[in-house]
């Protein structure tokens, strides 16, 4: 069996098996044939059955010399790693050769996020336009900050994600699970304002939420666009994206003292240390406001 089967045959349990997102298969499999492309190079075959921890290692200290940040190293090892496993469940290899390979240490850095007045700036004072595309990117706007949903997720909803009897928009996060995220009133009447006024405008493609101006499902660059196009009004910060504004939500819940599990359910985090990161912004406000205040400091 040829390296292209395999891989063939990863493909279908990462999506099939684990039910992992198309942005996270790509991301293995082209992590993947990174390593491929290295092995072929060095030793004129694509058959890596026989690579060991050694030739891994130093496929990694290329990377590193080549200037790839740590997190970037750090996820091709767990691609690899990923990949490994598949073929020794398959006994196509007898050992993970990835497992004798540690990761590398990365600097924490605690999450970016937009401030409490720059936000209100953008939801209330910044001015969308009154035909189908502002309509639909305010409400996309809102619900990003509003749920702290992910951009796939955001992509992904339907019409019918909208529970507006029980003020929950229904949410497929990773692994295809499903949670149900509260929405206030007032956003759940603004959304149902805006179904109505896309149903007059497009006839097809209904059951999709949001729609580009040629009645298309939406897709992730577009919203990527139009999220730094917005934030780009009322923030300096260095990364204007769909993940800000959920690093802005989460943020924003935990210096208002919403419980930090609350907080966990509603991001779809699959453990609380995940969502502990957010704690560090609230301790670091703390600090400033004691520096400030105490005579002493």
């Amino acid at each position: 069996m040829y390296i292209q089967e395999h891989l063939n045959s990863f493909h279908n349990y990462l999506k099939f098996e684990r039910r992992y997102s198309t942005h996270t298969i790509t991301a293995y499999i082209a992590d993947i044939n990174d390593f491929i492309k290295y092995f072929q190079h060095l030793y004129e075959t694509e058959e890596i059955q026989s690579a060991n921890h050694k030739q891994i290692r130093s496929w990694i200290v290329g990377l590193m010399n080549e200037g790839i940040v740590p997190k970037s190293i750090n996820r091709k090892i767990s691609s690899l790693r990923t990949f490994y496993k598949f073929l020794v469940s398959k006994n196509i290899v007898e050992t993970n050769p990835v497992l004798k390979i540690n990761g590398l240490k990365t600097p924490k850095r605690l999450p970016q996020f937009v401030d409490i007045k720059d936000m209100d700036t953008l939801l209330e004072r910044i001015e969308f336009t009154d035909d189908y595309e502002g309509k639909r990117d305010q409400i996309i706007v809102e619900l990003f900050y509003a749920t702290g949903m992910r951009l796939s997720e955001l992509c992904a909803l339907e019409t019918s994600s909208i529970d507006t009897i029980n003020g929950v928009v229904k949410v497929l996060g990773k692994g295809n699970k499903e949670r149900l995220i509260p929405i206030h009133p007032q956003l759940l009447q603004k959304i149902q304002a805006y179904i109505n006024y896309k149903n007059t405008q497009y006839k097809e493609n209904q059951s999709f939420l949001f729609l580009t101006q040629k009645g298309e499902k939406i897709y992730h660059k577009l919203i990527y666009r139009k999220i730094k196009s917005y934030l780009s009004l009322v923030t300096t910060l260095h990364k204007k994206s769909p993940h800000i504004l959920r690093h802005t939500f989460a943020t924003h819940m935990v210096n208002e003292g919403a419980e930090l599990n609350a907080v966990k359910e509603i991001l779809g985090h699959s453990s609380l240390a995940a969502t502990q990161v957010y704690t560090h912004n609230t301790i670091q406000k703390l600090k400033n406001v004691h520096k400030q205040a105490h005579p002493k400091s």
